[in-house]
C-alpha cells in the first residue's frame, strides 16, 4: 500500500469515526429524563464514595486527625440532609 492511500484511507476513517461520535441522535426525545430522586441517588453514591476514600486516606496517614474529622462530619451532613431529601420525596410519591 502507498503512503497516499494509507493517508486517504486513514482521512476517511478518521471523517467516520468524527461523525459517528458527533451525529445528532433521532429520538433524542425517547431519552428517559433523570428526576430528582435519580440526581439525589447518584449524589449520595458519590457522597459514600468520597467518605471511603477519606477514612482510606486518613488511615494512610494522610490526613491529622482534626482535618479528618472536619471533612468526616462534612460528609456526614451532606448525606444526612440527602437522604432526608430522598425520604421526602418517596413518601411524597407514595
Amino acid at each position: 500500500m502507498s503512503s497516499d492511500t494509507g493517508i486517504i484511507l486513514g482521512g476517511v476513517l478518521a471523517l467516520a469515526l468524527f461523525l459517528y461520535a458527533f451525529w445528532p441522535e433521532k429520538h433524542a426525545i425517547v431519552q428517559r429524563q433523570k428526576t430528582r430522586l435519580d440526581f439525589l441517588e447518584e449524589l449520595k453514591e458519590q457522597i459514600y464514595v468520597n467518605l471511603r476514600d477519606l477514612n482510606f486516606e486518613f488511615q494512610a496517614g494522610k490526613y491529622p486527625q482534626e482535618d479528618y474529622a472536619t471533612q468526616r462530619a462534612i460528609l456526614e451532613k451532606e448525606a444526612a440532609a440527602v437522604l432526608a431529601e430522598m425520604d421526602f420525596l418517596e413518601k411524597a410519591a407514595g
